[in-house]
Formats: structure tokens, sequence, C-alpha cells
């Protein structure tokens, strides 16, 4: 290995950058290097997804393109607007509860200005307090690279803030980034990186090479400008235009270059001495690898008269059974049935550790009940769970009914040291969801639970719309006449889980092409080879693309998580920006990974319906 990619955006660079990261694992065995770092926009929710992929094969390096800005962070008007770039890598898992840290700082309601960010002294100081952490600042856009630029005092105050990094990061933990891959078109990125060479000679700080990646190949250039032509509801010949007249600048590089692509050996050799790239292989030797995921983790459930959680999980079990299975006695020819059945799952929970999840999932429906609200009875798979019937988390018998445990629970899935975790989903009326999360975080702490963030993906119509959009020469009604035929994604769920059975991957839009070819067929259809063919063919294939790449960030509508420590510890905090309440800024399944317990507390608007009825007939 020759150099390592230190500065690589995917997806979760919102509608900015464009690589999912199985599309990252594929482009480095291309390359033949054995390292990266991602390197999003002010997030690391994209953390979890890159360790789990890259991890096999090749060593995932994390990190964050922080925003900082030039005066503390609380003074939010448009004076300190203007934000600049810091990419700040973990060394260690230590370095990485520290950027867990910065990140969750960024979004401090009190920081958040259009952007999460951190003002650059108090961002400084706090990096002063570990060694755990490698930073470089150059590219356009970085502190040092403002601070030489148009500036007739460049050199002095380059070297003032070169140093002042330095001694904030420790030596050895920070470097000037040379940023070059561009610089054939950019010219201001090589005047940035002239400058700053002579800054390294002067103070002594190395120099590192470093791509801009936001997609994987230069041909991925034509698909990353479709979601930034989303982001500003424009499409591409409008930005072109803008550009002639001078506006948009900020986007003149990504319009006029397909450079920004994670770049092999050979491409960075062209810009970069041998020092420059080296220093690549030396930060990647400092950063360690380490695990960020973890075993489920819920917190450990505060039973009565001293009980453990297995002894309070058997006395409810017992208490359950005399209350509602008197009717099986021991001469009862379903005794055994049951009795196997009960004691199979109370083994299972308890050897897997499993008993404090359900006394949770209890006492949350407990409290349901003393506030009046009514609950589910018990959805899906869950009700095929008989303790969950005694402990009164479920009001279904799953015996009469035939309801198989394993499709709620298969403890064959657990190995490796990993222990899946149940899924009951908690049906609560609408109106008192809120009031039962305050009940969670009253009772667990309120660092320690918290909603979580989702993201909103491009979907086969929406990312057939958004490819015609950006095109700019296709009218509303042609538009909508070719997504009518596009079918939504749960509507042929089953079809699209088989897809990605036999291939690894689904379509909404190739199962249309495939299933409603008559309808499709004057803008595109597959040949006899299976290649596509038709008038809109290119846009069919550059929507397929798309198709499932993050685009908007939002707040999970279930989906809450609950720690025995602060979740910022494991997880990011993150703002919603709605109710200006922190999330959990990981995933559902990557809160998962991280040893979070995750549950599913959903508003039925149809319990609250229900809920009336009484007051109706009561005249009230």
């Amino acid at each position: 290995m020759k150099y390592v990619p230190l500065h690589v955006h995917s997806e979760y660079s919102l509608l900015d950058g464009l690589s999912q990261t199985k599309h990252i694992a594929k482009r480095l065995e291309e390359i033949e290097v054995d390292a990266c770092a991602l390197t999003d926009h002010g997030t690391v929710s994209g953390a979890v997804d890159f360790h789990k992929t890259i991890s096999n094969g090749f060593k995932p390096i994390l990190g964050c393109e922080l925003y900082i800005s030039k005066q503390e962070a609380t003074l939010k008007d448009p004076s300190n607007a203007k934000l600049m770039h810091q990419v700040v890598l973990a060394k260690d898992l230590e370095g990485w509860k520290k950027l867990l840290s910065l990140v969750s700082e960024s979004n401090n309601p009190e920081h958040f200005y259009h952007k999460p960010r951190v003002g650059l002294d108090t961002f400084l100081e706090s990096v002063s307090q570990s060694s755990k952490l490698v930073s470089f600042s150059g590219h356009l856009g970085s502190h040092l690279a403002n601070t030489v630029l148009d500036n007739p005092n460049w050199k002095n105050d380059g070297i003032r803030q070169a140093e002042r990094m330095q001694e904030a990061f420790g030596k050895g933990n920070f470097y000037i980034e040379i940023q070059l891959i561009d610089s054939l078109i950019n010219k201001k990125a090589k005047e940035a990186a002239e400058k700053l060479r002579e800054i390294s000679e002067a103070t002594g700080i190395p120099c590192v090479a470093t791509p801009d990646a936001h997609y994987c190949k230069r041909e991925d250039a034509h698909d990353q400008r479709v979601l930034l032509c989303t982001s500003m509801r424009k499409s591409i010949g409008q930005v072109q235009n803008e550009l002639k007249q001078g506006k948009s600048k900020s986007l003149k590089a990504f319009f006029e270059s397909d450079n920004y692509h994670i770049p092999s050996y050979d491409d960075m050799k062209r810009f970069h001495t041998d020092k420059e790239l080296d220093a690549t292989l030396e930060i990647a030797n400092m950063c360690s690898e380490y695990n960020i995921l973890g075993p489920p983790n819920p917190p450990v459930f505060d039973c009565p008269n001293g009980m453990s959680p297995n002894d309070y999980l058997r006395y409810l079990c017992r208490e359950g059974w005399s209350e509602k299975m008197s009717h099986i006695d021991k001469h009862h020819d379903m005794f055994d049935t049951y009795g196997s059945r009960v004691n199979k799952e109370i083994k299972i929970f308890t050897e897997t550790n499993l008993s404090s999840y359900f006394l949770i999932v209890r006492d949350i429906l407990k409290y349901a009940d003393s506030r009046g609200y009514l609950t589910g009875p018990g959805r899906g798979s869950a009700a095929g769970c008989m303790v969950s019937y005694l402990m009164d988390i479920t009001k279904i018998d799953p015996i009469p009914y035939d309801l198989i445990f394993e499709r709620f629970y298969n403890a064959g899935r657990n190995a490796g040291g990993r222990v899946s975790m149940p899924d009951i989903d908690i049906d609560v009326p609408k109106c008192g969801r809120e009031d039962i999360i305050d009940y969670i975080k009253k009772k667990y702490g309120k660092d320690n639970v918290a909603q979580i963030i989702t993201f909103q993906t491009l979907k086969g119509r929406a990312a057939l719309k958004r490819v015609m959009a950006a095109r700019g020469n296709i009218s509303f009604d042609e538009q909508n006449a070719i997504t009518s035929h596009l079918l939504d994604e749960s509507k042929i769920a089953d079809e699209l889980q088989d897809m990605r059975d036999e291939l690894g991957t689904s379509s909404v839009i190739s199962w249309a092409l495939e299933n409603k070819s008559d309808k499709l067929k004057d803008w595109c259809y597959v040949d006899d080879n299976g290649n596509l063919q038709g008038k809109f063919a290119k846009i069919f294939e550059q929507a397929i693309r798309l198709e499932d790449t993050k685009i908007i960030q939002s707040k999970h509508a279930a989906g809450v998580v609950v720690s025995p420590q602060p979740i910022y510890d494991v997880c990011p905090m993150v703002l919603d920006r709605e109710e200006k309440d922190l999330l959990a800024g990981f995933e559902g399944p990557s809160c998962e990974d991280a040893g979070l317990l995750k549950l599913d507390v959903l508003g039925i608007k149809m319990l609250d319906k229900v809920m009336e009825i009484p007051k109706i007939l009561m005249g009230v």
C-alpha cells in the first residue's frame, strides 16, 4: 500500500456526498489500498455502517469534517454564519469518544446555526485535553486555507495559526493538508497548496496529501450533480447558467470537474511528493483498529425486594400463570404443552440476559395503563411469546392460535458473542406518546434516553423524478406519466426481497421495467442482452444507480433508545431542528449495533379514537 485516502465523504454528507459504504469498499479494492477514513460533513452518523462494511478486509478510520465558526458558536447572526472546515480523526476508542462529544456539542441547540458547529477557540481548547485525535487543515474552506488566501500577510498569519493548531492537538497529531487533485482546474487549490508548503517548511509541521472524495469514481460525478440539484431545487442547466453569471460559486468545482472521486495512488502521485503521500500511511498507522460495536446493553431493571431481573421475570411469570392459566391444571391435556413452552422461553431469556428487556417493556406498559391509555394487544411476531402474555405485555395466548415462538425470537441467531434483541412494538395512543417517553427519561435519566434519527432515501419513483428534474427538459406531465407505473416499495416488498436474495441488491425501477414493460416501453425497455434501451434509457440507468441514496434526515416515528449510561458515550447526538431536541444520531440498526437498547413506541391514532368511544356513548 502506497497511500491512504484520508478525506472521504459518503452519502451521510447529505445531498453532497454520493457514495454508499459498500461502494467505497469496492473502490478501495479496485485501487488496492487497505485503509480509508470517513470524514462526512458535520456528522459521524455513517460510522457504524462504514465500520461494519469496511472492516471486512480494510481498516476503517473514523473521522469527521467538523464545521467551525470563527467566533463563539453561541453568536448566531450573519457575521458569524460563514463556517470553516476541520478534519479530525479518532486514533483509538478513547479518541472516538472524544469525537462523539465534539459532534454532540456542535449539535447543541445553543450552537446550531444552519449547521452543527463549534467555535474555533472552544474547539481548540477542547481538543487540547486529548492526545487521541489527529487532525489536518489546508483544503479550500478550511481555517488554514482561508488564512493564506487573499491575505497580504498570509505567511506570518499562516505560521501563527498552524502552530496554534499544532499546540492544541500536540506535536505529531497535526498535519498541514495539501489537496491538489483538482488543482489543474481549481487554481485556488494550487495557490493554497504552494503557500501551505512554505508554512510547513517554516514550522516543521509535516504536510499530508488528501483527496476530497464525494463519490467513488470519476464517472459518478454526473450522479452527484443530481443530488446537488436536488438540494437547490434547480436543474443542471439552471446551475450552469448561474455559474456563467458568477453565481453559485461554491458549486463551481463540482459542476466543472470530475476529480472529486477516491483517487488511486497514480492519480495522487501526479501532484504530491513522496513525503506527503507517506504521511497518509503515518496517520493510518497512528489510528489503531478498534471496535465501536457492542453487545446489547439495556439498563438493569430495578426489581423489588432485592430480586435479580431473572428472578423477577420468573416471579412475574408464576403470578401470570396463577391469574391466567388456572384452567390448565396438571390433569389438563395441554398442561405439558404450556409448561414446556414457558420453561423453554424463560430459559432462553435468562441465559441471554434479556430479562431486563421484558421488565422494561412491561413497566412502560404499566405506566401507560396507570395513565388511562389504551395499549395494543400485541403486534406481529411478539404475540407468539408466552412469557409476554404471562407478564401482561401482550394480551394474546399464543398456544390456541399455533403462534410460533421462533418467529419472535430465535436463539440460534445468537453467535460470535452477540445476542440479538427481541422486538416488541409498544402501541400507545398518539396523545400519550410524549408523556410515555418523558416517563422513560425520568426513570432512566434524560441523557440515557433519546428518540432516534432516520434518513429518507430515494426510492424508485422519487429517484426517477429527481433525475428527470435535474435534466430540466421533461415536462411535469410526462414525469408523472412515467412514474405512475412505478409502485410503492411497500406494495412489492416480497418481490424486492427475492431480488435482494438473488442479486444482493434490489430496485423498484428494475422491477417495473420487468413487470410493467408494456407501460414503460415508450421511454425505456430491457433488450435481450439485459441492457436498457429507449429514449430515456440513460435517465433510467442513472435513477437506478441513485436508488436507496440517503437525502433527508428526520426523526424516526417510533424509535427510542435506552442506555444505562449517557448515550453520547457510544452514539452522537444530533439536533432535531423542528423540536429543538437532541436525537440519537445513529439509525435504529446502528444504535443496536453500538449496544443501545432500541424500543419502538408507536403512537397509534386509532387508539385515540377508540378511547373516545365511551365518552361519546356517555355524552361527555
